[in-house]
């Protein structure tokens, strides 16, 4: 199994710095990544947080590839509703050719309604301008209708869908499934044979919120309260728009109770490498997973702690799912 990390370039006001000094600090993250030894470094997309979350990842996956050698680039996810076709096409294009061949495109149909409002799109039709989305770009490559083009053939595209009708959607599209889930390995796999492709080239991938140390009980007062802001963020920014109440703050301690460091509470893995590789390898058990990308950074951690977490992804547990 691959293993990656994964930035959303969050700075949250209670821990705000230099803009500067967070995107300088992620690449070279990125930097020691690749050198490390770390398969695949992957960046998010959202508009209009409080903290600043990352508009526009294929801009800084570009600025990765140019400090790196052999790590793979991903987007997990681009709302492709919230843009053309040929803009995706034309610089996922460049992000290929500046790191020689080593993109992957994520896609998906994001959710919040202030993001399709500031954009102009149809939050309605979210699904289907994505499946439009995928074909426009393969065909825009195919044909040359944008230059430069790509150096992979093809370029690996992954869809971001999560329940069991957009798993089977991306299967009949031919497309990577950028989901861990169990349950949508069965949809998955009938929309690939739908559409006459072979079950067996399906693929899935994906994150985890995670947290590695050899620290546990020592770390874990900071870990909370960067956890805490980030997922109580989500769940804020997720009804955002709508009529749905605001949801009641997150409890992180109600987890560490139950059992949180050894087995997860909600896809939140913490402890130490082993603890977090057992918990990957028993939840995607019997899955064809290509990959796995692990949060670096929980929103506005202090550096020390991300660049030791890194150290570990790598350095020990990256070794222990090396057999997955």
């Amino acid at each position: 199994m691959k293993v990656g990390i994964y930035f959303d370039l969050r700075n949250p006001p209670p821990w705000q710095q230099s803009w500067s000094r967070v995107y300088g600090f992620a690449l070279e993250m990125c930097e020691e990544a690749d050198r490390l030894g770390l398969d695949s470094v992957w960046f998010s997309e959202h508009h209009g947080f409080e903290d600043g979350y990352l508009p526009q990842p294929l801009t800084m996956a570009a600025a990765a590839a140019a400090r790196t050698r052999l790590i793979r680039l991903g987007t997990a996810v681009i709302p492709a509703p919230l843009h053309a076709a040929p803009e995706i096409a034309e610089q996922a294009a460049l992000v290929d050719l500046i790191s020689d061949g080593r993109l992957d495109l994520g896609l998906g149909t994001g959710y919040r309604v202030p993001e399709y409002r500031l954009y102009g799109a149809d939050l309605a039709k979210r699904y289907t301008t994505t499946d439009q989305r995928v074909r426009e770009i393969r065909g825009l490559w195919a044909e040359s209708l944008v230059t430069p083009g790509p150096v992979q053939d093809p370029l690996p595209i992954w869809l971001g869908y999560q329940g069991p009708q957009g798993a089977r959607r991306a299967g009949r599209l031919g497309t990577g499934l950028l989901s861990l889930n169990p349950a949508l390995l069965t949809p998955y796999r009938e929309g690939l044979a739908e559409s006459g492709y072979d079950v067996a080239v399906g693929r899935m991938q994906g994150s985890f919120t995670t947290f590695v140390t050899e620290d546990p009980d020592g770390d874990w007062p900071v870990v909370r309260k960067h956890l805490a802001y980030q997922w109580d963020s989500y769940r804020r920014y997720m009804v955002e728009g709508t009529d749905q109440p605001l949801p009641r703050p997150i409890d992180p301690e109600k987890w560490r109770e139950t059992g949180l460091s050894a087995t997860g509470v909600g896809q939140f893995l913490y402890g130490t490498p082993q603890d977090v590789a057992d918990a990957i390898k028993a939840y995607v058990a019997g899955l064809p997973v290509e990959g796995v990308f692990l949060w670096a950074s929980l929103a506005g951690m202090p550096e020390d702690m991300v660049a030791r977490q890194v150290q570990l992804i790598a350095g020990k547990l990256r070794a222990l799912l090396a057999d997955v």
